[in-house]
């Protein structure tokens, strides 16, 4: 199992917004069989994650490993890091000039110079199933499999909402990264999930209540290991989400010539399982392959990063 990072060059690349690049060093990990030996998923990371998705620090053990659901026994894994999200030193000050659909045809190029013409399955949460969404649209036969967790084809006006609150207190806090992932953690949990973990206990030592110690906890947590201008970065992206336009969103959706595994989290506030439910509907009308499944929780988007038991029962048909 490879847990080094290794390296591809993806050259002469112009964004959605007609930004050139002459090269860009994407880099990715390989977990489990070697390359060419095995069917190979693609793992697209979340916001703050990177290409670490298996072994002892992977953020995603629980899912990936020997014997796991994802077992790396059985499939090559593939993890790109996300241009500027600073896991191999890369960060972009121009966020602006990228979209979702920019990281999404870096790594469809990546995967060709690879030679990998078809994956077992993309799979990813937020950010990264927005991402899934985007390359099954730009090239429909790429995958079997398309696994979009927690994640919609599109961002939302409410999810675009929180962006840019985000936006604004990266651009004018004295304590950016800190402050705004302290915001963040009030969007990826629910008041239910809170009472339940802290129901209005004090923290003795600091006088404060347990929710508010637990907060800064985060905040500093994440100021440690995150650079400002990949928090920018990839909180832009999370609100450029978006596969096809809205208007022939159905007909473009419908030329995806793979297995569409909808999974939505009853709690979450970010990409309401109601929306991925009328997508699930509309899909369903069409010939395309589409299955809804919800991962019943208190804990809002978080819950694909909890959940493990009720996430493995969904996934563990599709890479049995």
């Amino acid at each position: 199992m490879n847990q080094e990072l290794s390296y591809i060059h993806v050259n002469d690349f112009t964004t959605q917004s007609g930004f050139h690049i002459s090269t860009l060093q994407l880099s990715y990990q390989l977990f489990g069989l070697e390359l060419g030996t095995a069917p190979v998923v693609l793992v697209n990371h979340a916001l703050t994650a990177n290409s670490l998705v298996a072994g002892e620090y992977g953020w995603w053990n629980q899912v990936i490993g020997k014997n796991k659901t994802i077992d790396t026994n059985n499939f090559t894994i593939i993890a790109f890091n996300i241009p500027g999200n600073g896991y191999d030193g890369l960060l972009i000050d121009n966020y602006r000039d990228f979209v979702a659909k920019d990281i999404a045809n870096m790594f469809l190029l990546a995967l060709k110079k690879m030679s990998i013409c078809k994956l077992h399955a993309i799979i990813g949460g937020s950010l990264g199933g927005g991402i899934a969404w985007e390359m099954a649209v730009l090239n429909p036969v790429i995958a079997t499999h398309i696994i979009p967790i927690a994640a919609d084809w599109r961002s939302t006006d409410w999810l675009i909402a929180n962006c840019c609150i985000q936006e604004q207190f990266l651009l004018n806090s004295s304590n950016p990264v800190h402050d705004a992932r302290m915001h963040a953690m009030m969007c990826y949990r629910t008041p239910a999930s809170y009472k339940a973990k802290f129901n209005r206990s004090i923290h003795e030592e600091l006088k404060i209540f347990n929710i508010e110690s637990w907060l800064f906890h985060h905040g500093k947590k994440l100021q440690k290991r995150f650079q400002l201008s990949a928090y920018k970065m990839m909180n832009h992206l999370l609100r450029t989400i978006e596969a096809t336009n809205s208007e022939n969103y159905l007909e473009n959706l419908s030329k995806i010539r793979a297995h569409i595994h909808i999974v939505a989290i009853d709690s979450d506030l970010f990409f309401l399982a109601a929306e991925n439910k009328e997508t699930y509907k509309e899909l369903s009308k069409t010939s395309v392959e589409v299955f809804y499944n919800e991962i019943k929780s208190i804990h809002g988007h978080d819950a694909f990063l909890i959940e493990f038991d009720q996430l493995d029962k969904i996934l563990r048909p599709i890479f049995k």
